[in-house]
């Protein structure tokens, strides 16, 4: 028995989860031992920084593998894509941490969900456009 492939929607579908989930662990490992010497905001910026790499390799080499754009034009679109994600996680973190006093990681876990679907949108129509 033969086993099918998955369609291309599904696989890059799962290669997007699997790699977000990856530059979200990223994400909240250096947001964890950061924390604890930065400001919650300043450790979340970092946390993002370090993210912003494996994110954006996994997505042009596993998830968007046959994007259009070349490498330059992925990654300046991508960046600007992460960038807007980013500004939309810091608000919704900074309202939920500091406004709504959850405690820091359920806050950053509610910020990164908002911009995970955020950054899905602009990555497969705009970053790594087919």
């Amino acid at each position: 028995m033969r086993v099918q492939p998955l369609p291309a929607p599904a696989r890059e579908g799962a290669w997007f989860i699997a790699v977000g989930a990856g530059a979200a662990a990223t994400h909240a490992a250096v947001f964890w031992l950061a924390q604890h010497a930065l400001l919650a905001e300043l450790a979340n910026a970092l946390g993002f920084i370090v993210a912003f790499f494996v994110s954006f390799a996994g997505h042009r080499w596993l998830s968007f593998r046959d994007a259009a754009t070349g490498m330059g034009q992925s990654l300046l679109r991508f960046a600007l894509t992460a960038l807007a994600g980013f500004a939309v996680n810091e608000l919704v973190f900074s309202a939920l941490l500091r406004l709504a006093h959850w405690p820091s990681w359920l806050a950053l876990l509610a910020a990164m969900l908002v911009a995970a679907g955020q950054t899905f949108v602009l990555g497969r129509y705009w970053a790594f456009r087919r």
